[in-house]
């Protein structure tokens, strides 16, 4: 997610992010991630420069989301040593906080700012990550805008879409849609009551 460093693009990749939590069914950590979010972006604000090019990279991973910030700085980024007034720093030690790991990799271009969140209290990260790859290549394929975040409502039809063409594939091979419908739901059901 490529943004600007000005305040008033946080917001916006605060909901972007958000939004691409929802579709990987982790949902239940997206506070936490954009409080994450927020301190890396406004560290490049405060200490690369306003209006700086920066990347944020989102990777799920089966137990935890790896965040990156990537900038152009070379400049690594150090905890407060001071006292609880001293400003500068202070995100990073909330970072450190409420992350499992985060650290600093040098790049050619400049630097990347990472942490790792658990996400072990998301259920069926797995089937959901799939579910998400799936929704996100058929978006793709049909010709969705993707610069812009979709709106739930606009995932589910996609979802419906997604669905209903998988049920005319089917058919096409000679397959009953009713009974894949069927026996999909009861999958879905069992790995529910087993979550």
């Amino acid at each position: 997610m490529p943004f600007e460093a000005v305040p008033a693009e946080l917001r916006l990749l605060r909901r972007r992010v958000r939004s691409t939590l929802g579709q990987w069914g982790a949902a239940a950590v997206a506070d936490e991630v954009e409080l994450a979010v927020t301190e890396l972006a406004t560290n490049v604000v405060k200490h690369v420069g306003e209006g700086a090019a920066a990347t944020l990279v989102l990777e799920p991973r089966p137990d935890r989301l790896r965040l990156e910030l990537h900038d152009k700085s070379h400049e690594v980024p150090t905890p407060s040593s001071g006292s609880c007034e001293e400003e500068c720093g202070r995100g990073l030690h909330l970072l450190s906080g409420m992350s499992l790991e985060w650290g600093t990799l040098l790049t050619a271009a400049g630097k990347a700012v990472w942490c790792e969140i658990s996400l072990d209290p998301v259920p069926q990260c797995m089937q959901v990550q799939r579910a998400a790859a799936v929704l996100d290549e058929y978006r793709r394929v049909i010709g969705a805008d993707s610069t812009v975040v979709p709106t739930y409502a606009v995932l589910e039809e996609s979802v419906t879409d997604v669905i209903a063409d998988l049920l005319h594939w089917l058919a096409a091979q000679g397959g009953d849609p009713d009974d894949v419908l069927d026996r999909a739901q009861m999958h879905f059901e069992a790995e529910a009551e087993a979550a």
